[in-house]
């Protein structure tokens, strides 16, 4: 079942809380501003194309909330639910990408009556979705060339069907082998501190029946050096002009690792989340979150005494030259990168 979607009235996001797996599995009707925002903003719903998703299909149904009395107004009121939206995650580009494809439809139709641009609003968010669902399909295949039977992957963070339409992205070239009869080995690193490994890529590797070893994030060193990984892939919430990419903290980590220990590090991801006015990973603004997340949550009691400062980055920025290749629905880019990805975004 797809995670993010329409209700049937066309009225509300449905969305699968991610919070709340893999204890509960619960889908939510959203359809106010406020809760809509929070969604983002709490990671009930995450991963940069499902966020994309989710922010295109909220546009929507708040739109239709709306009693212009001119095509000036509704389009003042779209770009205020729009910007509110776009602030609940600073890192992930999808989600001003797709926030700015659905400005861009309202602005071409401002001779044509509300209903007929709300008309056009559902089917532009819906069409984002199609694409998404090609676009996995997509970089599972180019991924699937990379992999050989048997292979050992280690993925970290969460990049699959919970975070897209269907497949995923690092996590879809492991299920399409997994269908395909390679018998993948997947190594999951647990993801600190909100364990999105742990909790959703186990759970949905374990559920497709691949041979799935969680692990925890400082166990990733050992592993590799007992030769049992072939591949990393990874999936990303941005990439810079020249191949910089940001993604889950841990990822540049494991970057590095993997370059010392002569493993490929692959990183997966759409088109649509190449940033190519942003020239480096210098420029990416890193989203800061609660220090609660590190002492609290998950524990049923404060694991550091309260007073203790926390520091805690929801993301890191892997250099390029620690990247082997970056996945896209269009192929694989190699370095350099100002040229591969400049090729792709252009096509």
């Amino acid at each position: 079942m797809i995670n993010v979607r329409l209700n049937d009235e066309k009225t509300a996001v449905v969305n699968l809380d991610q919070t709340l797996l893999p204890g509960e599995i619960k889908y939510s009707e959203l359809k106010e501003l406020d809760e809509l925002y929070e969604a983002i903003f709490s990671l009930r719903v995450r991963g940069a194309p499902a966020i994309g998703i989710f922010a295109a299909y909220a546009l929507y149904v708040l739109a239709q909330k709306i009693k212009p009395d001119s095509f000036e107004s509704f389009q003042k009121q779209v770009l205020t639910l729009s910007a509110r939206l776009d602030s609940s995650r600073p890192t992930a580009v999808n989600l001003s990408t797709q926030l700015r494809r659905m400005e861009r439809l309202v602005s071409s139709m401002q001779d044509s009556p509300v209903p007929e641009i709300l008309d056009a609003m559902h089917r532009e968010a819906e069409l984002i979705q199609q694409e998404d669902i090609q676009m996995c399909r997509a970089i599972s295949e180019h991924g699937l060339s990379l992999l050989k039977p048997g292979m050992g992957v280690m993925t970290h963070c969460n990049a699959g069907p919970l975070a897209t339409s269907h497949y995923g992205t690092a996590l879809g070239p492991i299920l399409l082998a997994q269908e395909r009869g390679f018998s993948p080995k997947a190594f999951c690193c647990e993801t600190r501190p909100l364990l999105q490994g742990a909790r959703l890529t186990s759970f949905e590797l374990y559920n497709a029946g691949v041979d799935v070893t969680l692990i925890c994030d400082n166990m990733a060193s050992i592993i590799m050096s007992e030769g049992k990984i072939g591949a990393i892939f990874v999936g990303c919430d941005r990439v810079a002009r020249n191949g910089d990419t940001a993604n889950k903290v841990g990822t540049s980590g494991l970057a590095i690792l993997a370059k010392h220990y002569g493993i490929p590090f692959y990183v997966c991801c759409p088109s649509s989340t190449i940033d190519s006015a942003c020239p480096s990973g210098e420029h990416i603004e890193i989203e800061l979150r609660n220090p609660g997340e590190i002492k609290e949550m998950f524990f049923e009691s404060p694991v550091a005494p309260e007073g203790v400062k926390c520091y805690n980055p929801a993301f890191d920025v892997t250099c390029s030259s620690l990247i082997t290749g970056i996945i896209t629905e269009r192929g694989i880019c190699t370095a350099p990168y100002n040229e591969s990805l400049n090729i792709f975004t252009k096509r």
